[in-house]
């Protein structure tokens, strides 16, 4: 995963990895061929999406860009899966035996309603994946500690993953997606979670809670070579 400050990067979108923010583009291209090169990879060989908060996923055959979509999943070699982030909740899976990789885009509507879930019992369908060989990572996103919402948002979440505090709502984001691991039957010991806040490490993240249209987005990405 990318972070706030590498290389190039300038005030205001510092090192920026999306088109849509308002950055200029010859200055994303530079950050991702930094980005790119830093991991090894050619960029070529990697798919985005336009993320829209929903459940729908995409199974990635060559690299490519998919509309409206907030997962993606392969069981190719070299055919890297990104996901951009700005406080959202980057899940990134791996299947050791059938060598199946997905990312995932959780934000609160996708988490509400279950894409991490969602994702898996594709990846179950199409490929006939062993969930408790599942190895995940939650990555850096919006603490529950900074995640304030008002109470209709809190209302559609069980308890357990909100909180109440002198009449304000806070959402915990990384464990409800947590849950939906635990609930699928993904092994407590193959789940690691990020205790990194997005909103509170601001010499780090990115995060457009924190900085509005100032902000500009990491790139989480996985992939097998």
């Amino acid at each position: 995963m990318s972070t706030r400050f590498c290389g190039n990067g300038e005030p205001p979108y510092y090192f920026n990895l999306s088109y849509r923010v308002g950055d200029k583009n010859e200055k994303v291209r530079e950050n991702r061929k930094i980005f790119f090169k830093e991991l090894g990879i050619e960029e070529d060989l990697v798919s985005f999406q336009r993320q829209t908060h929903s459940v729908k996923s995409n199974h990635v055959k060559s690299p490519a860009f998919f509309e409206d979509s907030d997962a993606l999943y392969t069981n190719l070699k070299n055919n890297f899966l990104a996901v951009s982030i700005a406080d959202c909740i980057p899940v990134l899976l791996y299947e050791p035996d059938k060598k199946v990789v997905a990312a995932i885009h959780s934000g609160w509507k996708g988490t509400l309603n279950n894409i991490t879930s969602v994702t898996i019992n594709k990846l179950i369908k199409e490929f006939s994946i062993d969930v408790e060989k599942i190895i995940a990572y939650i990555g850096p996103g919006i603490s529950v500690n900074n995640f304030e919402v008002g109470k209709d948002v809190a209302d559609l979440f069980d308890e357990g993953v909100k909180e109440n505090r002198d009449g304000k709502y806070f959402i915990d984001l990384k464990k409800h997606n947590y849950i939906q691991l635990q609930k699928i039957g993904v092994r407590n010991e193959n789940i690691e979670v990020s205790g990194y806040c997005t909103f509170k490490e601001k010499d780090l993240f990115h995060s457009y809670r924190r900085d509005r249209d100032k902000s500009g987005r990491m790139l989480a990405v996985i992939g097998m070579v």
